[in-house]
């Protein structure tokens, strides 16, 4: 596989009413897995479809599934790895392996762990679960590539819940402090964290004002609006010599309208009742 721009590939991506198509896909399949194992976390699978569709079927990610582990590919990291229902339906589309697979999620001795597991599973760069690691792992690798004078990108994407913990402002230091232009943290604004919303927790806003203090280049966007989240992906770097922040305002349980915005519905379980009503909200048929 020759390497190649975002722009070139840009040419042939799909329209975004196929990306919102697959981003309703990967929502119910999602909440398959979830209703399939009795745990998961549904609102944050549902409100970072969006942007895990147009990262890996949107053409922005330079990968190679036939080779997953391709010296020149583009490095992203699932820092919310408990989302790993979005996850994994996402890398099942983008082909890394057989979607039949996602109907085995938390099964005994099963790849496909609660958490993201880069020993288990192709196409998985780190494992992520306790939050806050994914942006200093990220860090790591966007730094080694400056070092090695490599042109592959890093991604992270981070809940917003999870940049209450105080490792993500070391690593957004160090990546400011190197110059990490190679480096796009993507940030899931759904404003609820498991228990209640962002705001009543622990104040996030302005959280614009919070990274470009950190020294990042910043965008706010609608991360459910898929020209919009291409748009920003072809304006990487933002700046010259600066890391990238992408906010993503989103909403929880994003498609589904009893888990929209809902805390509860940050690990809620769905019924079979529910899965039917959130197959047809998504117009998407059951079984997938």
């Amino acid at each position: 596989m020759q390497e190649t721009t975002f722009k070139e590939r840009l040419n042939q991506r799909p329209d975004t009413a196929l990306l919102q198509r697959e981003a309703n896909r990967i929502r119910l399949s999602a909440m398959t897995m979830t209703h399939h194992s009795g745990v998961g976390h549904t609102g944050g699978d549902l409100s970072s479809a969006d942007i895990l569709a147009t990262l890996y079927l949107g053409g922005v990610l330079n990968v190679d599934t036939a080779r997953p582990a391709w010296p020149q590919r583009d490095r992203f990291m699932m820092s919310k790895g408990h989302c790993a229902g979005a996850f994994y339906s996402t890398l099942a589309a983008r082909g890394f392996f057989p979607r039949a697979w996602l109907g085995r999620f938390m099964d005994p001795l099963s790849p496909l762990n609660g958490h993201p597991d880069r020993n288990k599973l192709p196409g998985i760069e780190a494992n992520t679960g306790p939050l806050g690691h994914g942006l200093p792992i990220a860090t790591g690798a966007a730094l080694a590539a400056r070092m090695r004078g490599e042109t592959w990108r890093v991604f992270v994407l981070t809940g917003d819940g999870e940049l209450q913990e105080g490792s993500n402002w070391e690593a957004a230091m160090t990546a400011h402090h190197y110059e990490l232009d190679n480096l796009t943290v993507i940030v899931d604004r759904n404003r609820i964290q498991q228990g209640d919303f962002t705001e009543k927790t622990i104040r996030m806003d302005p959280l614009a004002a919070k990274w470009l203090a950190f020294g990042f280049s910043v965008l706010e966007i609608d991360g459910h609006n898929h020209e919009a989240l291409l748009d920003a992906f072809s304006r990487l770097p933002f700046e010259k010599g600066k890391p990238s922040c992408i906010i993503a305002n989103t909403i929880k349980g994003k498609g589904v309208s009893f888990a929209e915005n809902q805390p509860a519905w940050h690990h809620g379980v769905p019924t079979v009742a529910q899965l039917e009503a959130a197959a047809a909200e998504l117009n998407v048929e059951l079984p997938l």
